[in-house]
């Protein structure tokens, strides 16, 4: 039986974003459900609203993990918004050991992706299964630019995480630069230079790049969220006028660019960016049950693991039960389950022990490895 263990102590003032993170990798999940068949085009006559609305609306999770994503981000390498010279680790370092975290059992995932596409085409013709996949395939996505590149996913959802390492890499630049003396000299005099940046490069985004979905494949388009997020790390703590201009800067740049361009997705990251600057984990934490906090913990193997259970238990339903909504909203409902259940394996087997066994590598070779990551 799997147990739900709390955090340590030490990590209890940032439990709350397990929560966040559980509901919206199960959002993900059931989207991906709605909109891949050919269960879901079975249950949809019979449950249109809902298959609907996982199909247009539960996909905006996605947003979730990009404002926790620039939060996190800004946590680990500006904490409180000042670039120091010396402080901040060399560039190279900084990216391999992102990669490091990521790419490892984002590979694993995308050769099980491999086997189970083949494996479903044994069983079912759907517009779901992936040609084979090829050599020069997998070595995109070994390098994270399979979308650059112009070769197709391998498996759902792999787009993020090129796109995560992406913007990873841009706020890890203009932190870099800044505290090298790079952009301006004697930054920590400046302690506003690094929020700023990131606040314009997050105008510039929801302004201009993310209105032209042409530019998706590229860290820009999905900047403006990321950046929001980083933003409600600073505006938690600080000078007084500081946080206000933060908080400003929070609400009035997605106001701004909803004037112009409404879009559902950004209003929904700048009211989670907004909630997360506010948010105290004293005794408010607890609306989130141990169930979804340790759906939290899991969530990204959950994410890396889904699609191909997904796919397998499609093709084993449409090929020895009936093709009513029930029996295929049973499918649905099975689906759902096991991919938790994988992604818990995943997070158990792979996930967990390749961080471990990664994390000197993180801590101590990540010069050595950088041009390679």
């Amino acid at each position: 039986m799997l147990k739900l263990q709390s955090r340590p102590n030490g990590a209890q003032h940032l439990g709350f974003l397990d929560g966040f993170k559980g509901l919206a990798a199960q959002l993900i999940v059931l989207h991906h459900l709605a909109f891949y068949g050919p269960m879901s085009d079975h249950v949809r006559p019979a449950a249109p609203l809902l298959i609907d609305w996982l199909d247009v609306y539960a996909r905006m999770a996605v947003q979730v993990f990009l404002v926790i994503g620039g939060f996190l981000a800004a946590r680990s390498l500006c904490p409180d918004g000042v670039a120091r010279p010396g402080a901040t680790p060399g560039l190279a370092s900084l990216l391999a050991r992102r990669y490091l975290k990521l790419a490892p059992p984002f590979i694993v995932a995308m050769l099980l992706a491999s086997c189970a596409s083949a494996l479903a085409a044994g069983w079912m013709n759907h517009y779901s299964i992936s040609a084979p996949t090829t050599l020069a395939q997998l070595a995109a996505h070994v390098l994270l630019a399979h979308d650059i590149l112009g070769y197709e996913a391998i498996s759902a959802g792999a787009w993020y995480v090129a796109i995560d390492f992406q913007l990873y890499a841009l706020m890890a630049a203009v932190v870099w630069l800044c505290g090298r003396g790079g952009l301006v000299a004697d930054a920590v005099r400046r302690p506003w230079l690094v929020p700023l940046l990131i606040a314009l490069l997050a105008a510039t985004s929801l302004l201009v790049f993310n209105r032209h979905a042409a530019l998706d494949v590229w860290a820009p388009y999905f900047f403006g969220s990321y950046g929001l997020g980083a933003l409600a790390w600073w505006a938690r703590s600080g000078a007084a006028g500081r946080r206000r201009l933060l908080l400003a800067a929070i609400l009035f740049c997605p106001l701004l660019a909803l004037a112009i361009d409404f879009r559902e997705r950004i209003a929904l990251a700048a009211v989670l960016s907004l909630l997360l600057a506010f948010w105290r984990s004293s005794g408010r934490a607890t609306i989130f049950t141990p169930l979804l906090g340790w759906l939290g913990r899991i969530s990204y193997s959950v994410f890396l693991v889904h699609f191909p259970v997904c796919l397998l238990v499609n093709a084993l339903f449409t090929r020895v039960m009936p093709g009513t909504a029930g029996w295929q909203g049973l499918g649905m409902l099975v689906a759902w389950v096991a991919s938790v259940a994988a992604g818990a394996a995943f997070f158990r087997c792979v996930e967990r022990p390749l961080g471990q066994r990664l994390s000197l590598a993180r801590r101590v070779q990540a010069d050595r490895v950088g041009v390679t990551a």
